[in-house]
């Protein structure tokens, strides 16, 4: 790999530690630390995205480069770093944090000019570890590269995985936080972004009221990733705001349409860029439920559930705004930004729902239908992902009951069935106002509601049989997840099975999951 050609732009152009010292502690005034990875003697790969390689300039993979994949025996002139940010964690200002457990090398450009950040994350510990050891298990680092790669092939805004390792030593953890901890197999992933970038960093700047530094890092991040901002002054960091705005409510609208819950959204976890960042966890849908949440640490209050992730978006911009008035000075201006949020948000999701019945514009009274539908979808059980599938094909299904029973996780009464009836009277009645044909609604369809997700219990499935050397299951779920609105694998395009409903780091997860 071409890892002479990493550069270090940030470390160049900010404040930073520059003392490699890793005691854990605040590092007030600075953007980063330098940090030295851990360095593993004897990592083993388990996968490596060379087509994710090629494409951001690194090239192709040799096996002299597996220790650069774990952070070892790295170049002597790189300066490998941690960042220093703020956030909001469940509501409550937490003050300083930063990479605990991630390591940047720096970017690299490919031939087109196009700049990528990478980063190891499990490589060790950092200033930011916060009395941890910086390490990451297998299963949590499975679950970041499969997912951050599913939701590419998706089309959602997200980070990147170029390479998987397992590191050859054990990591102590206590998965559900119950005084239960033990050894697991450790791993490190190398995850790529245009910029990881947080609302975190402008938040740690403003509230230490570091405001030079605050704004040379907002005129960096626009010269950098929001070329389409050209005004000047005061303008040009409310174009920077309202973009982030846009960008978030895009990002949130994708993870409705897709069934995606992230399950830990503190404002250290939002990318500037809207990216979907930090796999934690996260869980696709497999019931519909707007109150779900996969995450034991949001219990039982529930702030992060499914159906509240535009409310929360906006909760953690209005936090950025705060953070970025020193530059703005413009309350009103912020205030109608963040109202006009909830405006577009609604708008766009709702958009987003006609493309997936396959209608092709937004209709007076098709909110009301929508509503409709999310009563139906809960009380009747259905499968998210599954719901649609059917749904396509139900002008050419004989019988309703033996379609969607497939798709529900509880059993059919008369009673249901009549909903169920009612719903799709309703839905063909409404298809028919479409002004493009039914072949043209079903492509649309079909464009919008994935065949494959990346399910909670396949994730589990695949993580016990890599940590027993076995890597079939990966290689199948990676081909799946490349081509999610296609069905390549039958079996992976069915309701989650029931002997999955209990388990622990697949039906419930932890942020340590």
């Amino acid at each position: 790999m071409n890892i002479e050609r990493i550069r270090q732009p940030f470390i160049e152009k900010f404040p930073g530690d520059f003392s490699n010292n890793l005691m854990q502690r605040n590092t007030p005034k600075v953007l980063f630390a330098t940090t030295q990875p851990a360095g593993f003697s004897h990592p083993r790969l388990i996968t490596f995205n060379e087509i994710l390689s090629e494409e951001i300039g690194l090239g192709k993979f040799e096996e002299k480069d597996l220790d650069f994949l774990v952070g070892s025996h790295l170049p002597e002139n790189l300066k490998t770093y941690a960042t220093a940010y703020a956030g909001h964690q469940f509501g409550n200002w937490a003050g300083q944090l930063g990479d605990g457990r991630a390591i940047l090398a720096g970017e690299i450009e490919n031939k087109d000019g196009i700049k990528t950040e990478i980063q190891w994350k499990g490589a060790g510990a950092t200033p930011y570890s916060r009395h941890a050891d910086g390490r990451a298990v297998l299963r949590s680092s499975v679950r970041e590269y499969l997912m951050s790669e599913a939701m590419y092939h998706l089309e959602v805004p997200t980070t990147r995985a170029l390479s998987l390792v397992l590191t050859g030593e054990d990591v102590v953890r206590d998965m559900m936080y119950n005084g239960n901890p033990q050894l697991e197999k450790g791993a490190v992933v190398i995850r790529t972004a245009a910029s990881f970038l947080r609302f975190g960093h402008f938040e740690l700047m403003s509230a230490q009221r570091e405001y030079n530094t605050l704004e040379d890092l907002v005129d960096f991040t626009i010269e950098n990733y929001f070329p389409e901002i050209t005004s000047t002054g005061n303008q040009k960091y409310k174009d920077f705001f309202e973009d982030i705005c846009t960008r978030t409510a895009n990002m949130v609208v994708e993870w409705f349409r897709v069934g995606f819950v992230h399950g830990v959204m503190n404002t250290d976890n939002m990318s500037i860029l809207g990216l979907t960042i930090d796999y934690g966890p996260y869980s696709m849908m497999d019931e519909y439920d707007l109150n779900f949440t996969p995450n034991t640490t949001d219990l039982p209050g529930r702030r992060y559930a499914f159906g509240k992730q535009g409310q929360i978006a906006q909760w953690n911009l209005w936090q950025l705004a705060n953070a970025l008035h020193p530059l703005i000075k413009d309350e009103k201006f912020l205030e109608d930004t963040l109202n006009h949020f909830g405006t577009y948000f609604w708008e766009t999701h709702d958009k987003m729902l006609c493309r997936k019945f396959g209608f092709d514009e937004l209709q007076k009274g098709d909110e009301e239908f929508f509503t409709n539908w999310q009563g139906l979808m809960q009380e009747l059980h259905f499968d998210y992902t599954l719901f649609f599938n059917t749904l396509e094909n139900v002008n050419t299904e004989i019988n309703l009951k033996s379609a969607f029973e497939k798709v529900s996780y509880a059993a059919f009464d008369n009673e249901k069935l009549r909903k169920l009836e009612d719903f799709i009277r309703g839905y063909q009645s409404r298809l028919a106002s479409n002004i493009i044909s039914e072949e043209e609604s079903k492509l649309l369809m079909r464009k919008t509601n994935p065949r494959f997700i990346l399910r909670n219990y396949l994730l589990y499935q695949c993580i016990e049989e890599i940590e027993n050397g076995g890597t079939e299951m990966l290689q199948k779920l990676t081909k799946a997840l490349e081509n999610p609105y296609e069905e390549l694998y039958p079996e992976f395009s069915s309701k989650r099975p029931s002997s999955y409903d209990d388990i622990t780091g697949c039906s419930t997860l932890s942020c340590s999951s």
